[in-house]
């Protein structure tokens, strides 16, 4: 053996540099969020009527949130697609690019929509918006995920990777639990590798606990004197519980095996 056959056996690099990032279908989805987002914001401001839409400001406190429900009560009921499209579009958003302030939308459906309409609509567009955000990071993630939470990352990667296996069961617990932050999970689960269909199911099911305490909370928003308010040791002790039922299937796999 020469070296003809070391120069045979080098392997040279995937030219990865060259790849769309994005499968086809992956593509397509979030290609129908970013068109649907555009035309339900140009809808809106089409067919509102013309008024004054000072109040319309993303809510930073419960005040400015209790504002905001005065003023859309009316609209509601006179313009409720319009509302409804608004309000998905705002929502997806903040997902999107991470914009704090997501538990003041649903605090919002609640008060706006009631609680079966308002955990759907929350669910909806808390999905929605954290797909955008997956789909943003597999394009152009990587650098500042591992020059913002390098640590973290680390973490998580550690983490999906021990639980290949039971990922599902993983991404629950997540969703369920203040182990890391929704933000965070939306932007790192491409990076590390989770598939988008573990990404889309543990979403959807996660979300529903929290979203149906915060809706609940939202019908009795004049109640609320701050955030720390909607969730007690008995909210936090029941989510923590869901969760720790979410990865029971994955620790009594490991003990057999």
């Amino acid at each position: 053996m020469g070296r003809e056959d070391e120069a045979v056996q080098v392997q040279q690099p995937a030219p990865i540099a060259s790849q769309f990032p994005l499968s086809f279908w992956e593509a397509t989805v979030a290609s129908t969020v970013l068109l649907s987002f555009l035309f339900g914001f140009a809808a809106v401001y089409l067919t509102l009527p013309d008024s004054d839409y000072s109040f319309l400001k993303l809510p930073r406190t419960l005040q400015d949130l209790q504002l905001l429900r005065d003023n859309l009560e009316d609209y509601t009921s006179d313009y409720t697609a319009q509302v409804l499209v608004g309000y998905c579009v705002v929502y997806i958003f903040m997902q999107t690019f991470m914009i704090p302030g997501t538990v003041f939308m649903s605090l919002l459906a609640g008060a706006l929509f009631g609680v079966f309409k308002g955990v759907a609509l929350v669910v909806f567009t808390a999905t929605a918006g954290a797909s955008s955000c997956f789909f943003l990071s597999k394009m152009i993630g990587r650098p500042l995920l591992s020059s913002l939470w390098p640590d973290k990352l680390k973490f998580f990667q550690n983490q999906v990777a021990r639980r290949r296996k039971s990922l599902l069961n993983y991404m629950l617990f997540l969703r369920l639990t203040p182990t890391l932050p929704n933000t965070f999970i939306n932007f790192a689960s491409p990076i590390v590798d989770v598939p988008y269909h573990i990404f889309f199911l543990g979403t959807v099911i996660g979300l529903i606990p929290a979203a149906y305490v915060t809706v609940r909370a939202g019908l009795a928003l004049g109640e609320l004197e701050s955030i720390g308010d909607l969730y007690d040791f008995n909210s936090i002790a029941t989510l923590f519980l869901i969760g720790i039922v979410s990865v029971t299937p994955t620790l009594m796999s490991k003990s057999e095996s």
